[in-house]
């Protein structure tokens, strides 16, 4: 995964003792709506090569190895930035989707996705080659794909597609218990004109700042709570949840008690920590060649 810089400074003009608070820090929004929040994985992973059937128990999975050519080939040419390449696998039999089940295996970073982007979403074994799977409202898969990208179409292109452009802090109403939560809205407001993809994400480290319940209260419900979660183990564990106002997020970080060590609000398109890197889709790319290589002697 990309290297990530923890930040130690902020714009902010307050900074004293750290002061954090635990999962559940940000409260229901003002329609109701609460952040489901799924279980935090218990360790760091490192890579295992896939159980797959050996050559001589092939027989009938051509058409899932033959896909897996194609991953491969777009796994050569994919370059981080670019759209998702997406491989449907819903023409495919058990016995060839469970290959591919046995080929992916569940990778560093899972996506949860609710409200109009209903579905789920789990990094493979493969960094940056993406199980994505399409839910109705009852939760059953109405389209199962892969994706070769650095992060998932689903995540970079809808995340923020009902969000709001701007936080207007002119209509702020401060309650007399909120102390720091203003100043650092209108950071946000300030620095959101000012975010282009091509830019570094803006962070604020509230770890760093003075800051109550109420105050985190009041910027959860002045950010709102967006439809993505997404968890990454590539780093310890670390929860990243959008919000209601375009390219606003809260990472946080976690050590593996289950407590929270660092809580930041970063404005980006999406966090660095949940997005694979050109250097693990070029390992990818190695990984499965030499997966695929046993195959092609088979057929040679």
């Amino acid at each position: 995964m990309k290297k990530i810089e923890i930040p130690v400074m902020v714009e902010s003009a307050a900074i004293a003792q750290a002061a954090v608070t635990g999962p559940g820090s940000q409260p229901a929004d003002s329609d109701g709506v609460e952040m489901s929040f799924m279980d935090m994985p218990s360790g760091m992973t490192t890579f295992e090569a896939p159980i797959i059937p050996e050559v001589e128990e092939i027989e009938g999975l051509e058409p899932a190895i033959a896909m897996t050519e194609d991953m491969l080939v777009a796994l050569k040419s994919y370059r981080v930035g670019e759209k998702a390449c997406v491989i449907g696998l819903d023409h495919l039999d058990d016995k060839n989707r469970d290959f591919y089940n046995q080929l992916l295996g569940d990778g560093e970073v899972s996506v949860q996705c609710s409200g109009n982007i209903n579905a789920k979403i789990q990094e493979s074994v493969l960094a940056g080659v993406w199980r994505v799977q399409y839910l109705d409202d009852q939760k059953n898969i109405i389209k199962d794909t892969m994706e070769v990208a650095d992060i998932p179409g689903v995540v970079s292109e809808l995340t923020f597609q009902d969000a709001a452009e701007v936080l207007d802090v002119t209509q702020l109403k401060i309650p007399e218990d909120v102390y720091n939560a203003a100043p650092l809205l209108t950071e946000i407001s300030d620095k959101l004109p000012e975010y282009t993809t091509d830019n570094e994400a803006h962070i604020i480290n509230l770890s760093l700042l003075p800051h109550t319940e109420e105050d985190i209260k009041y910027l959860s419900d002045s950010l709102g709570i967006g439809p993505v979660v997404i968890l990454s183990r590539g780093y310890g564990n670390c929860r990243i949840s959008s919000t209601k106002t375009k390219n606003v997020w809260w990472v946080q970080y976690y050590n593996s008690q289950d407590t929270l060590i660092l809580n930041t609000i970063e404005i980006s398109h999406v966090p660095n920590v949940a997005c694979a890197s050109q250097e693990d889709l070029e390992d990818s790319t190695d990984r499965l060649n030499e997966i695929l290589e046993i195959y092609r002697e088979d057929y040679a």
